[in-house]
């Protein structure tokens, strides 16, 4: 992606909680079909491979899955919180008034040779995981378990599942780095009184040390 110098994130720890927290993805393939994208959750683990590997599974009914084994790279996109940035925050404006709207955005892009499976141990260990881990917290937790054993036998054949070990990754964090410390604490004021994902933003905008 375009990622200017000020926006640049490349710590693979901070790449990776995007991850985590933001989990669904958009899997983008460009093979004998054309380009094909496909919106999906997916599980990271953070020790298969130097920069981690990317897990999930597909319908079979989606032709994506057989592209991904003729692609020589599928991309990954994962967005996290997004806002857009009215210029009417900026003291700036008041100043000179050479200011212009932009939005505001955190994403993680991820790209690797992906391998497919079916096998049935495998398959029922990435709904297992994926399960597990968005019904945790929840008062009566839902198990794949809990369904008929011949419903999930069933059920897992019509998925492929598929592996990602992430070649390269990199991350763009735009939470207005480039404006004065004046116009950031009027981007911050401003995206206080907005949705969940604008606050989110909010609590991302560097301010300097002395004055956060």
């Amino acid at each position: 992606m375009y990622r200017p110098k000020a926006f640049q994130e490349d710590r693979l720890e901070v790449l990776q909680g995007l991850i985590r927290e933001h989990p669904f993805a958009i899997i983008v393939t460009n093979g004998p079909a054309g380009l094909l994208a496909t919106h999906a959750p997916m599980e990271l683990d953070a020790d298969a491979g130097p920069r981690g590997t990317l897990v999930g599974h597909l319908s079979r009914a989606n032709p994506q899955w057989e592209e991904m084994q003729t692609s020589q790279e599928t991309l990954v996109v994962f967005q996290g919180p997004q806002a857009y940035i009215s210029p009417s925050w900026y003291p700036s404006k008041r100043e000179h008034g050479r200011v212009v709207p932009t939005w505001d955005y955190i994403a993680v892009h991820a790209w690797g040779r992906a391998q497919t499976f079916d096998d049935a141990e495998s398959l029922r260990a990435v709904l297992d995981s994926l399960t597990d881990r968005h019904e945790e917290g929840r008062p009566k937790p839902w198990a794949v378990g809990d369904a008929p054993n011949d419903f999930v036998d069933g059920a897992m054949k019509a998925i492929v599942g598929f592996r990602i070990e992430i070649g390269r990754i990199e991350g763009q964090w735009k939470i207005s780095q480039n404006r004065s410390s004046e116009d950031q604490r009027g981007v911050i004021e401003g995206l206080q009184s907005g949705d969940e994902q604008a606050r989110a933003i909010a609590a991302l905008v560097p301010l300097p040390e002395n004055e956060g």
